[in-house]
């Protein structure tokens, strides 16, 4: 979104979760050039803000990259990092992944790694090679105390297709413990939408959701962040 749609977004969206249940963190990542708006709105909200990505220098030659310093100046608690579209389209590898992942801890931000199958993995059955390598990898040296894992499979991602909730929890209990710590938190990511989210997060190894094209709607969305638990 631009700014100025920004705004209007946060208009509508804002009074729908004012009363939010108080033990649900609310995270927004709009793109570089509407953090510094997204910050100014949503001061005093308790909402918080991520970027889309992270690089892992403090400074230097890197253009179109932006650095932590860059975003904390505008508050942003969050960056996320090998999201399955930098994955496909920049080629981005695991050792980068962990490169960016560990640059935001280093400077006090919390990163959501994403990992994911693609279509053609799954059917091949190597979902769980494929993301144990991706964990493993990306995650090294990292705090898990300060570390969100998104399990994005990308066959999922904007195809109308969401992995069967169970299955998504299953991955998500694998991730948990390749990671060996019960306490990280694990999110689930993939036409995430608001009449499938109650089952969602009703799965015991599930505890948040990283919502792509849904997250567009601000009602939509609103009913996503007030999702009541189906056991």
């Amino acid at each position: 979104m631009t700014c100025a749609e920004a705004r209007i977004y946060a208009a509508t969206f804002l009074p729908l979760v004012a009363n939010s249940y108080p033990d649900r963190e609310v995270i927004l990542a709009p793109p570089f050039t509407a953090i510094s708006t997204m910050a100014e709105v949503l001061s005093g909200t308790g909402i918080k803000l991520s970027s889309q990505n992270i690089h892992w220098e403090g400074n230097g030659a890197y253009t179109a990259e932006i650095s932590p310093l860059m975003l904390l100046e505008h508050n942003v608690n969050y960056a996320i990092v090998g999201h399955s579209e930098p994955r496909k389209y920049y080629s981005e590898s695991d050792e980068q992944i962990n490169r960016r992942a560990r640059a935001a801890q280093a400077s006090g931000l919390v990163p959501i790694v994403c990992v994911g199958e693609s279509n053609q993995q799954r059917e091949s059955n190597e979902t769980e090679r494929v993301i144990r390598r991706q964990v493993e990898q990306g995650l090294e040296g990292l705090d898990p105390a300060r570390l969100i894992v998104a399990y994005e499979p990308i066959w999922a991602i904007g195809t109308g297709k969401t992995c069967a909730s169970a299955e998504a929890n299953r991955i998500c209990g694998l991730i948990r413990a390749w990671v060996g710590a019960s306490d990280v938190i694990i999110q689930y990511g993939g036409s995430v939408k608001p009449d499938n989210i109650d089952e969602i997060m009703g799965q015991s190894d599930i505890d948040g959701v990283l919502v792509g094209g849904a997250s567009l709607d601000p009602e939509g969305f609103a009913r996503i962040v007030n999702y009541q638990t189906i056991k």
